[in-house]
């Protein structure tokens, strides 16, 4: 995509889409036009040096509401949607799935019939190179056993409310491109983890447990296994795509770094010992197991030969690399998620069922 064009994100303060704002804005001529809701886990702190950017220009706006989403692609005129706007959080599915059906497949659809309104208003060399790419998440297969890997090609086969609402959305982007002809491109990605990331999640809440000296909850044995991916890496997997990526096509974007839950949390332990020593003793005294997530997927691992192969994307850091960065940018930037828990974010357990 030309470095000069008009890209629109959607949940672009939000942990993935901020990490694609920021390098737009860094490292292209791209204007971004950032169309979120700014919901709890959406954080304008995550964009430095946007506000006020001649190339940036924040839409706050649900994708659920038509007339907004009109608008907005009537005024910027954007050359690409990156669709990632998106709940997101397995346990908050499990404590209340309507939000996620809400703006998971409802928004989405809005969004998928306001920009194929606009798409076939374009003249015809606009409309050939338009794009509109949907991000999603390897949790739409399913679970693996203890071999194998997700591919393009793997069934859909979704156990959570979240994973649901997502695969629905998957499938709705196809539809517009099978039915309309809509140019669109879907990935599917693995863990995402890194800078700026809502301490609902497993390694920022725990950075923060630990660094409060609070007990770190392991769910079952703790021998989950998920397929981690740094999010910088991630952000430049979907700009690629954009770029080079085929209408029609989808993109598996995984980290190759596979690990149990209970090793992440170690990990994070670890590193937490030898950068933020406490005298109370090493952090790996305070985990603890508790009762299982319903319905927990026993193993993700993503095959990301496709996008190595056909557009030369390869991950930039591995799980050390990036763990070891992730924890040292928030020991370096406490305001930042200070400020959260200031606000009244408690990192308690969720996803208990009890809605």
């Amino acid at each position: 995509m030309p470095s000069q064009k008009t890209v629109i994100v959607t949940g672009g303060a939000g942990f993935i889409g901020s990490a694609v704002v920021r390098q737009f804005l860094a490292e292209t001529e791209v204007t971004v036009v950032n169309v979120d809701k700014l919901t709890y886990a959406a954080n304008l702190a995550s964009l430095p040096g946007a506000e006020g950017h001649p190339r940036y220009h924040l839409v706050q706006a649900d994708i659920c509401d038509a007339k907004a989403m009109a608008e907005t692609f009537r005024q910027f005129q954007p050359d690409a949607v990156l669709h990632l706007a998106a709940e997101s959080h397995v346990d908050r599915s499990i404590d209340g799935p309507s939000e996620f059906i809400q703006t998971n497949m409802v928004g989405t659809s809005v969004l998928l019939m306001t920009a194929l309104d606009y798409w076939r208003t374009l003249p015809e060399a606009k409309k050939s190179a338009f794009r509109f790419q949907h991000i999603s998440t390897d949790e739409v297969f399913g679970s693996l056993g203890d071999q194998g890997f997700f591919t393009e090609t793997t069934p859909y086969a979704p156990n959570s409310p979240y994973s649901a609402s997502k695969a629905g959305s998957d499938h709705l982007v196809r539809a517009w491109r099978e039915t309309y002809g809509l140019p669109t491109i879907v990935t599917n990605c693995s863990n995402n983890y890194g800078p700026y990331h809502f301490p609902e999640k497993l390694i920022p809440l725990m950075i923060l447990r630990t660094l409060g000296r609070k007990p770190l909850p392991v769910y079952g044995k703790g021998d989950n296994v998920r397929d981690w991916l740094y999010v910088e890496d991630h952000a430049r997997a979907l700009r690629l795509v954009l770029d080079k990526g085929v209408p029609g096509q989808s993109y598996n974007i995984g980290g190759h770094n596979e690990r149990t839950n209970l090793e992440v949390v170690q990990t994070v332990c670890d590193l937490l010992d030898e950068m933020a020593p406490s005298p109370e003793g090493p952090a790996r005294q305070l985990i603890s197991f508790v009762a299982d997530r319903p319905g927990h997927d026993k193993r993700y691992a993503i095959d990301s030969a496709k996008i190595t192969r056909e557009l030369g994307w390869t991950a930039q850091e591995s799980f050390e690399t990036g763990l070891r960065k992730t924890v040292r940018w928030y020991l370096d930037n406490r305001d930042w998620w200070q400020a959260i828990l200031d606000g009244g974010y408690q990192a308690d357990r969720l996803g208990l069922g009890k809605s």
